[in-house]
């Protein structure tokens, strides 16, 4: 991740990275490195620096393919049931180096003469901080909270987890501190007032709903708080949507493009060709590696043009491909390969080809031209501004005082951005979609129940493969979700087909031999080898059905899965400490 343009110090070098090891041993060495640092705003910059490595970056664009959105080659642990208890102390996200880092720069850093440099820096360290607290509350739940260097003898290194909402009013209060002292600038690669904005208001709506859904108190107050930080976000009118491309290719362009702006992207990790480079492009277009394929239910979720729900027509489960992709929400033949599917920069359609992916949806969104797919430099989206949209939504549909107008300046910009009707709450409560109900029975019966579910409809189609599904559904308390069967497409039964509609057949499906298959095909499917599932009957071996590359299913235990284990070496370690609940 390419977010400084200059070589750290040495003297920062030393000073945040030999504490790594053995820090609980470095107190006198600690305050002789604090006494030679910190005295200038330079100092301040490089420092915090260094907290920029604690974001995600290419995790953001391979979240999603351990959850419900999308197959790999092979199912993540979380979504097979297949986690255990680390042993190690420090594993399995209970670290707390970062943190040490953090709060060593916020002993030290008032130093500094320059009030504004402090401000500013002492902003961001806060920024971190609540993000690094966040992603601890999302993952265990309590935690033992720190804002201070602990060092050898503190008693405080041996106490029990806190309390979450001791934890959480602390989150609140450092990203209020950084929303009123980071200056309101727009920098694509820096935090920002912005950046603190959406995090604040991505922090207020899942605490909201996740205490909401899993009956804790207090949930009101943090979806308030998510409301309000979204609508400050968007009534600053720093930050639009993207629309370079038109309605058939603006949501597209916006991922697979070189480089970020700063039109609907408040953060981005920037990479550059010899500098900085990932392999998310590879992962999308080799067949051996993450072959990652879109669920029928995610391909299901779609509009029609007209808003219509696809899931109303009485042949969805049975659509072929040609016909479910005729008359869709844009955005679906933007994320996935369509029948006129071109790679950027190509004049000519790409031949079809499901060996690139489990389901036979294939990923398309962020893939960037041909010359990057062994090796990437586009950047990537940590954070943009319709994300701030579907906060504001969805909070207020929670709290139940959602208006027509709230959607007007949040859903409906989304959809006019791809030339889609607009959402109608109204409707949307009078007629709840029994489909989306099945995905979420954990909505109840309410009287937003439909907006509610149309806006979880939206956030899926327009934040796929962002990062945000697992917690989605974490926080929606609806894990069982992931025991649903994860299929792809529909074959009525062996032979030839064709994707394109160009008349000429892409596509043969077999079992034994393809010696009949037309001289045309780009792609067999030997059904011997890709299972199909007949929606109708459960039989995972028929030789009509969804392709069904994961036939054990995920599994999720409603008893201990919405939380992760913490390692038993540091169980040990601390004796106040207990394990979440039902991890043995």
């Amino acid at each position: 991740m390419k977010y400084i343009k200059y070589v750290f110090a040495c003297l920062a070098t030393f000073v945040f990275f030999a504490c790594e090891k053995g820090f609980l041993d470095r107190q006198a060495e600690d305050q002789i490195e604090a006494e030679f640092f910190f005295n200038t705003p330079e100092d301040l910059e490089v420092a915090t620096n260094n907290f920029y490595t604690i974001l995600s970056t290419t995790g953001v664009y391979n979240d999603d393919a351990s959850s419900d959105n999308i197959v790999p080659l092979i199912a993540a642990d979380r979504v097979r049931g297949n986690r255990i208890v680390p042993t190690a102390s420090g594993t399995g996200g209970w670290s707390w180096t970062a943190l040490r880092k953090i709060n060593y720069f916020l002993e030290n850093y008032e130093k500094v003469q320059d009030q504004t440099a402090k401000a500013t820096y002492g902003g961001i360290a806060r920024f971190f901080r609540a993000y690094f607290y966040f992603d601890k509350v999302k993952r265990f739940g309590d935690v033992p909270w720190y804002s201070k260097v602990l060092n050898a003898g503190d008693e405080d290194l041996y106490k029990a987890r806190d309390s979450r909402q001791l934890v959480m009013d602390s989150v609140m209060a450092d990203i209020d501190f950084a929303i009123s002292n980071i200056p309101a600038e727009k920098k694509l690669n820096r935090i920002t007032k912005y950046t603190a904005l959406i995090l604040k208001a991505r922090i207020g709506l899942y605490e909201g709903t996740f205490r909401k859904y899993h009956n804790i108190d207090g949930y009101e107050s943090f979806l308030n708080a998510a409301a309000s930080a979204a609508d400050e976000l968007m009534k600053s009118g720093a930050y639009t949507l993207f629309t370079t491309g038109g309605t058939q290719n603006s949501y597209r362009n916006l991922f697979a493009r070189d480089n970020q702006d700063a039109t609907e992207t408040i953060l981005a990790a920037d990479f550059e060709r010899g500098m900085e480079t990932h392999n998310l492009a590879y992962l999308m277009t080799s067949p051996t590696a993450g072959s990652w394929g879109l669920t029928k239910d995610l391909v299901n979720s779609y509009l029609m043009t007209d808003g219509g729900r696809f899931t109303d027509l009485s042949d969805f489960q049975t659509k072929g491909y040609l016909e479910e992709m005729q008359n869709r929400d844009p955005r679906l033949v933007q994320t996935t390969a369509g029948p006129d599917f071109r790679v950027i920069g190509q004049n000519n359609p790409e031949p079809v080809s499901l060996n690139l992916t489990t389901t036979g949806y294939r990923l398309i969104k962020a893939l960037p031209s041909r010359d990057q797919w062994s090796s990437g430099h586009f950047d990537i989206i940590l954070f943009r501004y319709a994300e701030a949209l579907l906060i504001f939504a969805e909070a207020k549909a929670e709290l139940g005082t959602i208006t027509q107008e709230d959607v007007n300046r949040t859903i409906n910009l989304l959809r006019a951005r791809v030339g889609m009707p607009g959402l109608n709450v109204a409707q949307a409560n009078a007629s709840p979609d029994a489909y989306q109900a099945s995905l979420y029975p954990n909505v109840g019966d309410g009287a937003n129940k439909g907006i509610i579910l149309e806006i979880r409809r939206e956030r899926r189609v327009e934040l796929f493969n962002e990062g945000l599904r697992w917690d989605d559904l974490m926080r929606w308390k609806e894990g069982k979700k992931l025991e649903k069967p994860m299929v792809g497409m529909y074959f009525p039964s062996v032979g030839s087909y064709d994707f394109t509609g160009d008349g000429k057949m892409d596509v043969f499906v077999y079992r034994g031999t393809n010696s009949g298959a037309p001289s045309t095909v780009t792609s067999t499917i030997n059904i011997q080898q890709r299972k199909l599932r007949d929606p109708e009957t459960g039989n995972s071996d028929a030789n009509k059905g969804n392709i069904d590359p994961f036939p054990q299913g995920g599994m999720f235990d409603e008893a201990k899965d919405y939380y992760y284990p913490i390692p038993l070496e540091d169980l040990q370690l601390n004796k106040n400490l207990k394990q979440n609940p039902n991890w043995k």
